[in-house]
């Protein structure tokens, strides 16, 4: 994770992002700013369905993706509703370490066992759910992947302004990714 840019000031945030909702989002999230009012969504986040995470943010302030490792590959209609619908020019795309997407194949049988007792299913189904989707959930290093999603949908979407960010468990504080 040597490739974190920490905020811990209005200046740090990157020049680009600052004065913005991305900023906006690091200034509450990071930096207790006192909250405003808000009438709609200023951005979209797109985060993990982790259950360790939760970002500081005023009411109506943003729209929220979550999706397992913040893989929004299979979120493009949601992205698209909330830039068409939504009028959105912004998304923060956070990743967090210790993701349980990273290593999925060391957590097969843990899956398959999980399933047959907590849902029902006979080992053969839940093997085959699990060989099927890890390949598609697999995200690699987290920071990694949150680079190659964020350059993804900056080709996909060129108008609307991406931030790559990850969320340390461990300080519960965002992070910008250095991209290189």
């Amino acid at each position: 994770m040597t490739r974190l840019i920490p905020i811990n000031s209005k200046e740090d945030i990157l020049p680009k992002y600052r004065d913005t909702p991305i900023g906006l989002l690091i200034e509450y999230h990071n930096l207790n700013r006192p909250y405003e009012t808000y009438d709609r969504a200023q951005l979209l986040v797109g985060m993990c369905i982790d259950n360790r995470k939760h970002l500081h943010m005023p009411d109506n302030f943003s729209f929220i993706i979550r999706s397992a490792g913040a893989n929004l590959r299979y979120g493009e209609f949601e992205i698209s509703y909330a830039i068409a619908v939504g009028q959105i020019h912004y998304i923060a795309l956070i990743g967090h370490n210790n993701c349980g997407m990273v290593d999925l194949i060391s957590r097969k049988t843990e899956f398959i066992k999980g399933m047959v007792s907590n849902a029902g299913w006979d080992e053969e189904r839940a093997e085959k759910h699990f060989t099927h989707f890890e390949p598609m959930f697999e995200i690699g290093s987290e920071p990694d992947f949150i680079l190659s999603e964020t350059k993804r949908l900056r080709l996909r979407y060129p108008k609307v302004m991406i931030a790559p960010m990850i969320y340390l468990v461990e300080d519960t504080r965002l992070y910008f990714i250095h991209e290189s």
